[in-house]
């Protein structure tokens, strides 16, 4: 996890506020108060960050479902420009109740943010598509090999260690992810490159939200996303697609409206609380969860492998959060 001098640096989060912090005593405490104090911090600091990837997970699974009805009638960068434009929309009002929000947006790293949304908006793309071709848990559960890049980034990037416990916190999650993929292994479908592909822009888009989080608050993050996603997605659109839409869609696109802000929102605040290679494995939860919706709502397969990879992911789950919770 990050160390207690990275936690005292910590950057403002979407309202520009310090997001709660390890602190040291001050004065002449004993040091057993000190470590109690700690303790209970990171504690309090692991609470925070299951439920910020708790709101993530949900917001995925809001997107998914949203993305699955709106593709009967509008193209995947129609979609996508509407999350882009409702969310620019949304943060504009934001700014203009507290105008002390834009001088976040005063950032020297433009060109990181750049960088970030171009291969996030390429990685939402081949998402969106994957979704509108596969079954839900096949995109979800390949959009699992993500933490294979996403170790490997860490470590190069942002100096992080994988440890013995996080290593096979992954592994053990990732076994549970093929055991539920390994039905489909017999009859492989092109369109699972989508999915992989997304695999490896969303873990690139990880470890950039963890450096950006560093210097930016969550609310510049997300507004520069918005700005600058929304032309690229107009540009692959129908310029006339707005005159479509009716009011049998009102659900869906308030789905992909209010997902498409939150996901991140809650990513970028998780990254606020733990390492890249922390905050990930929580988010396995959603595979045996897509399946479960799949099966209800569109009468996808849900068997036993399902099941098996879903016990294997909670275990590693919480495994994970166990062993974080006792370092002090």
């Amino acid at each position: 996890m990050l160390q207690l001098r990275q936690r005292l640096d910590r950057p403002t989060s979407f309202f520009g506020s310090a997001a709660p912090a390890l602190r040291s005593v001050a004065g002449h405490g004993r040091a057993t108060v000190r470590v109690a104090y700690s303790a209970r911090a990171q504690q309090s600091r692991i609470v925070w960050l299951a439920l910020w990837m708790a709101g993530a997970i949900l917001s995925y699974i809001v997107a998914a479902l949203a993305v699955r009805t709106l593709a009967k009638n509008l193209s995947v960068f129609e979609i996508m420009s509407v999350r882009s434009a409702s969310g620019l929309v949304f943060l504009l009002a934001v700014l203009a109740v507290r105008p002390e929000l834009g001088q976040g947006l005063a950032s020297r790293r433009i060109g990181l943010h750049f960088a970030r949304n171009s291969v996030h908006f390429v990685g939402q793309i081949v998402w969106a598509l994957a979704i509108t071709l596969l079954p839900l848990a096949t995109v979800f559960t390949l959009e699992f090999t993500m933490p294979i890049w996403l170790a490997l980034l860490a470590v190069m990037f942002l100096g992080e260690r994988l440890t013995l416990v996080r290593a096979a916190g992954i592994v053990l999650c990732l076994v549970g992810v093929l055991v539920i993929l390994h039905p489909g292994f017999s009859s492989f479908r092109p369109a699972a490159l989508l999915a992989l592909g997304a695999a490896i822009t969303l873990a690139f888009t990880a470890i950039t939200t963890k450096k950006l989080t560093q210097t930016e608050t969550t609310f510049a993050i997300l507004f520069w996303m918005n700005l600058m996603q929304l032309p690229m997605n107009l540009a692959g659109s129908d310029p006339l697609f707005i005159a479509r839409l009716d009011a049998s869609m009102t659900l869906p696109l308030v789905g992909i409206a209010v997902a498409g802000l939150s996901t991140h929102l809650c990513i970028a605040e998780a990254f606020r609380y733990g390492d890249a290679i922390v905050v990930v494995p929580l988010d396995f939860l959603r595979v045996p969860l897509i399946a479960l919706i799949g099966w209800s709502f569109y009468g996808e397969t849900l068997d036993a492998p399902v099941f098996a990879g879903a016990s294997l992911i909670i275990a590693g789950v919480i495994w994970n959060l166990r062993m974080e919770a006792r370092r002090v």
